[in-house]
């Protein structure tokens, strides 16, 4: 890894603490109180003399410390006179993914080194990307003398995009902490952040362990009979009793049964809408933000059940078009294709959803569709084209529940006021639940889910309408 440090030369890295004022405010009072009392001027002109050796002393021991560490010249020209010799006293790099996941903890460490021959305090503060906001990375350290120390902390992003990195500024000071030496350290970078990838290696570990239970995905009972062995396992509450295998349960104490796939592959096609209804946001991330989070993950789950992959994105015409694989290379081509996915402010054109997928999609799929509708006459206007696009294929409408507006619904109302507000809450609430029986009625699947139970839902939703054969 290649460090750098800027030359000490190069501006002004010499700063002054709160304690250097607040004695220098002590002997200011002494010295006029020495109006008064002589004697009080003379003890301060002493005082300051000494003040004036101790912070020599100090600026000295910081810039040109005794006997430094070899080894540690740089060739970086030096710009007033200082020596490379002593530049490299504290060295500061910075380590992290060269690509964050959106929507989760992407950790950052901070690897300082110190080879002064003496104790010293720091200060480190890394230049995050202002997109967080944030003001408080920055970490005290006490680096005993050719020290050293690791400083980790934690970045959420809540968009996707390029976030720039700048440079980490280590103030150093003595046991005197009367002045402070500032080192800037690092390179400026810039990371990358794309949809949770985390979150599917959070699921393939409890894939790999059999334990997918423990994020919420439920065991369903598969209908029909299939002809292709995948494993046996423990037997569970609903297993077929035909599936029992007697000799595994034999040979493990415990009733074990067979599982089988299916013997065809299915293409599973995830449609993202990116129009202003994606807009809304829930915790930080908006509702496109969830949509491309959970079709990553059913994306991987759907491979991982050898179905076939794919992906189309659209708001007034088609956008992204991924036909399905389930190649070893698909997760990254879906990957790639939703890093740069922004919403827009226009009108989602159904009608040329229906001509695309008409078009591009000849084959019979599952067609997940991630939309919002924000009452039943925004439903009506886009039914004909779902009724159409779920008679070639099958279609399940994905959208959002408000969970804030039931929290609010749940709440006393306080006046008149609030009591009305509730009442609109309430039938907006309503209207949500209707949508979910008109498109029952009309013989389309549907899943009214919150923002972050999302990605659950919806592989729980797949794994059923795989398991009933119903695409």
């Amino acid at each position: 890894m290649f460090l750098y440090c800027e030359p000490p030369g190069s501006h002004i890295d010499m700063y002054l603490p709160r304690r250097f004022y607040i004695i220098i405010l002590a002997l200011v009072a002494i010295l006029a109180a020495g109006y008064w009392w002589n004697w009080l001027f003379i003890a301060g002109q002493v005082l300051l003399a000494l003040f004036a050796l101790v912070v020599i002393v100090d600026i000295i021991m910081l810039w040109c410390p005794p006997n430094p560490l070899k080894g540690e010249r740089t060739d970086t020209p030096l710009q007033g006179g200082l020596g490379g010799r002593w530049q490299n006293l504290i060295i500061a790099s910075r380590q992290c993914s060269d690509r964050f996941s959106c929507g989760d903890d992407n950790e950052v460490a901070i690897h300082v080194d110190s080879t002064y021959p003496f104790d010293v305090d720091i200060h480190v503060i890394d230049e995050v990307p202002h997109i967080f906001q944030r003001r408080d990375i920055d970490f005290q350290h006490h680096l005993a003398k050719n020290g050293s120390c690791r400083i980790t902390y934690n970045l959420r992003p809540t968009k996707r995009g390029v976030y720039g990195f700048g440079r980490i500024r280590v103030f150093a000071s003595t046991i005197l902490a009367l002045v402070q030496r500032r080192f800037t350290c690092d390179h400026p970078v810039d990371v990358k952040v794309y949809p949770s990838y985390l979150m599917l290696n959070r699921y393939e570990l409890l894939a790999m362990s059999n334990n997918l239970t423990e994020l919420g995905i439920k065991r369903i009972r598969r209908a029909g009979n299939n002809t292709e062995f995948e494993q046996i396992k423990e037997y569970v509450q609903g297993d077929e009793y035909r599936a029992i295998n007697w000799k595994a349960s034999a040979r493990r104490n415990q009733l074990m049964v067979n599982v089988y796939t299916d013997e065809r592959s299915q293409q599973i096609f995830n449609l993202i809408d990116k129009g202003r209804v994606m807009q809304q946001a829930f915790k930080g991330m908006t509702l496109l933000d969830y949509a491309i989070n959970a079709s990553l993950v059913l994306s991987y789950v759907a491979v991982r059940k050898e179905d076939k992959a794919g992906l189309m994105t659209f708001n007034e015409d088609l956008d992204e078009f991924l036909q399905a694989a389930k190649s070893s290379t698909q997760m990254q081509n879906i990957l790639e294709a939703l890093y740069a996915q922004e919403t827009d402010f226009g009108e989602t054109d159904y009608s040329a959803l229906l001509v695309n997928v008409n078009r591009l999609i000849r084959k019979r799929s599952l067609l997940v569709l991630y939309t919002n509708f924000s009452g039943l006459n925004s439903l009506y206007r886009q039914l004909p084209y779902l009724r159409q696009l779920n008679q070639r294929h099958r279609l399940l409408v994905v959208f959002f529940a408000d969970e804030e507006l039931s929290d609010f619904i749940e709440q006393k109302p306080l006046d008149s006021e609030e009591y009305y507000q509730q009442i609109i809450a309430e039938k907006i609430s309503r209207e949500k639940q209707l949508i979910v029986t008109t498109l029952q009625q009309q013989g389309i699947l549907s899943l009214l889910t919150t923002p972050d139970r999302l990605s659950i839902n919806v592989i729980n939703r797949y794994l059923e309408i795989k398991s009933r054969q119903m695409i």
